[in-house]
């Protein structure tokens, strides 16, 4: 059953609201650095909008990954900041909390990930499949 418009209108508002929450660079360059962090929160967000968790548990597991972080010694231990990373972490720690996703598979996937050449496939097009518009301040 394909979702009404009102039913995409009340989702891109959510996503809107979400968009306008993110951190930004001081300089007020975009929210994503890399295409694998829009993809990260493309992720979330439908998983979200899915019902596979609540918006609090993952609010609390992003916390939860950041204060680990800090609590190892963050930077001090010559470990970047990267709002994505701890983004994905919460991520991971959500889909395998709700059963949607076990640890073994988990690992499996990022193997498979990891061992893709990044160039592969370079003589085709890829068209990202994911567009969010710049946020806009409500």
């Amino acid at each position: 059953m394909r979702p009404d418009a009102t039913e995409l209108g009340d989702a891109r508002r959510r996503v809107e609201k979400l968009v306008c929450g993110l951190p930004g660079a001081p300089d007020g360059e975009a929210s994503f650095s890399e295409p694998w962090e829009i993809r990260a929160f493309a992720i979330a967000v439908a998983a979200y909008d899915a019902r596979q968790f609540e918006w609090a548990e993952f609010q609390l597991s992003l916390i939860e990954s950041i204060r680990a972080w800090e609590a190892d010694g963050g930077s001090e231990a010559g470990e970047p900041w990267s709002y994505y990373e701890h983004w994905l972490a919460a991520l991971e720690d959500r889909l395998s909390g709700s059963g949607l996703l076990s640890e073994a598979e988990l690992d499996g996937r990022t193997a498979v990930v990891l061992a893709t050449p990044p160039d592969r496939d370079h003589h085709h097009a890829h068209l990202e499949p994911v567009c969010v518009d710049p946020a806009r301040v409500a």
